[in-house]
């Protein structure tokens, strides 16, 4: 039968002796390490190193927009900075971020395994996403590249002689590393399921990452193949995408969107696990609809791979095919909407509590809920024509994606932290963070809705004076959330040495996870559990600790 580790006195409280921190000593221990959790820990420190480096060419795009002339950065310098900028963000933080941190650290617990499917695979994932990362760097380094995020050919092929062959090889090999991964959940959550541990009986974050995974593996290679038919276009002058030689251009458009539509939810997928999580836990209620949740996370990966065209609409489509994709656009609404009302009424009349975690879990619900309704609006084709390339794109695909996604990592850091670390984070500081943090995106974003309905184009570094102040606005924004991301950074640093002993459960949450130690040992069970009971029972959570208490009584 499952058991209940009780919690300790945390007057008396110190983190256990051995744990998977202090397993094995010294930097090759960390280099070729098997372990899960170990290598969560690594990829942490480094998408936090690449989200940074993103940060800062962002602030040089918001420091550029502050007069309508362009005289900070030249407009090829400029177009480097916000492509440089798309690519970090995009491919070495916002795809990895929870499901190589998070889901890595947490999937085999929560399902009662002792590590992944495939150790060294995982190991070897995390090697190719520094290779992709060097990659980077190495383009970034040499003069950048100045394509935009989307690689449009023939810009990419013909017109640009930067580095886009190097940049290019970067996300190649990068997605190896999400394929890996990918690969490695799918197989672990099928094969390693605990005794008792049914599919309606996994936490709804196992879910999330279940369908992401499935987007990794059909979704990724399609991007690959795009990347590997640019680079032989630029080189031997392969005519694939252009039109003298028998190509298509639109192919291009068509094989990108292919894989970055579903990226879109490779990233909001897992964050959305996060965010069921802490509603339940937080809100003392199993989430409403489980059911109903999970299978949304499925229809969503399902969907995803149906309405890439609506990126398109005034690139050259037939109006029936634009006809089709935009009402499977307002389809693939419906699982993310059955997500939000879920949690909406998991929160009715729930015993609610405002920890830090929490607090980045609203903020998640305000913020995605806005970006998903603004993207229905560019689903719809007229509104389409006229906002696309504007900055309302922008503004739609931050709130989505950083609003979204970022609000969510964030929560889950938060959540799981003391479970990572054995200590807590200072929570009036925690506190402020989350709040500065919404109030610093909201500044920021919300202006650029604006902008783009008036008409300012995107990817533009001088602009007409009548714009100039909705980007004094956004660029102040901007500076607040800096502040909301770096509070983070300072005290969950500072909370590794100082940071009060959390203990096994210090939010009294449900799952496997808060039945062990924290830190987890390296093996993280003794004994493969037996799972006896439904995801966020909370009162089989206060029959097992009151059984407990009465043993030791």
């Amino acid at each position: 039968m499952s058991t209940i580790v009780s919690l300790p006195d945390q007057s008396t409280a110190a983190l256990p002796k051995r744990n998977y921190l202090n397993a094995e000593h010294g930097l090759l221990s960390w280099l070729l390490t098997g372990d899960h959790k170990r290598i969560a820990m690594l990829y942490l420190i480094s998408i936090t190193g690449f989200f940074f480096l993103g940060g800062a060419f962002a602030g040089l795009v918001r420091l550029e927009l502050l007069t309508p002339a362009g005289d900070l950065l030249a407009a090829d310098t400029y177009n480097k900075m916000f492509t440089m900028h798309g690519i970090v963000m995009i491919f070495l933080f916002l795809v990895p971020s929870v499901p190589a941190t998070l889901g890595n650290f947490l999937i085999p617990i929560m399902i009662g395994a002792r590590d992944l499917a495939f150790p060294k695979i995982n190991l070897l994932s995390w090697y190719l996403y520094l290779i992709g990362g060097t990659f980077t760097l190495t383009a970034l380094v040499l003069g950048g590249v100045d394509t935009g995020w989307t690689f449009t050919t023939p810009l990419s092929t013909h017109y640009l002689n930067t580095h886009v062959i190097t940049t290019g090889l970067a996300i190649f090999v990068a997605g190896f590393s999400s394929i890996f991964t990918g690969l490695n959940f799918i197989v672990t959550i099928h094969r390693m399921r605990a005794p008792g541990m049914t599919w309606f009986r996994m936490p709804l974050f196992v879910w999330s990452n279940y369908a992401a995974s499935i987007l990794m593996v059909l979704g990724t290679p399609v991007l690959a193949i795009a990347i590997v038919l640019v680079v032989l276009e630029r080189t031997i002058g392969l005519g694939v995408f252009d039109p003298a030689k028998g190509g298509d251009p639109l192919l291009f458009q068509h094989l990108f969107w292919f894989y970055s539509h579903p990226a879109v939810y490779i990233m909001i997928l897992p964050g959305m696990g996060v965010i069921s999580e802490v509603m339940a836990n937080f809100s003392r209620k199993r989430v409403f609809g489980y059911t109903a949740v999970a299978f949304s996370s499925v229809a969503i990966a399902v969907f995803g791979f149906f309405v890439w065209a609506h990126h398109m609409f005034i690139m050259g489509v037939s109006n029936y095919s634009a006809l089709v994709f935009s009402l499977l656009t307002m389809l693939v609404a419906v699982p993310s909407a059955i997500k939000i009302f879920n949690w909406s009424a998991t929160l009715y009349k729930g015993s609610i509590t405002f920890e830090t975690p929490m607090l980045y879990a609203f903020g998640f619900i305000g913020l995605f809920t806005i970006g998903g309704l603004t993207g229905v609006f560019l689903g719809s084709l007229g509104m389409d024509i006229h906002l696309t390339e504007t900055y309302f794109i922008v503004a739609h695909f931050h709130f989505v994606m950083v609003g979204g996604m970022l609000m969510a990592f964030l929560a889950g850091i938060h959540f799981w932290w003391p479970k990572m670390t054995g200590r807590m984070y200072p929570e009036s500081l925690s506190k402020l963070a989350a709040v500065t943090t919404f109030i610093g995106f909201i500044l920021t974003f919300f202006p650029q809705f604006i902008l783009g309905y008036l008409g300012m184009p995107r990817r533009y570094h001088a602009y007409p004076a009548d714009y100039q102040v909705l980007n004094v606005l956004s660029t102040a924004g901007a500076t607040v959330l800096g502040v909301g991301y770096l509070l983070p950074i300072l005290y969950l640093a500072w909370s590794l040495k100082y940071g009060e002993i959390a203990g096994p459960n210090p939010w009294q949450a449900t799952g496997l996870e808060w039945q062990l130690q924290s830190p987890p040992l390296t093996e993280n069970f003794t004994e493969i559990p037996y799972v006896d009971y439904e995801a966020y029972d909370f009162e089989w959570l206060a029959h097992k600790q009151k059984q407990e208490v009465t043993t030791v009584g």
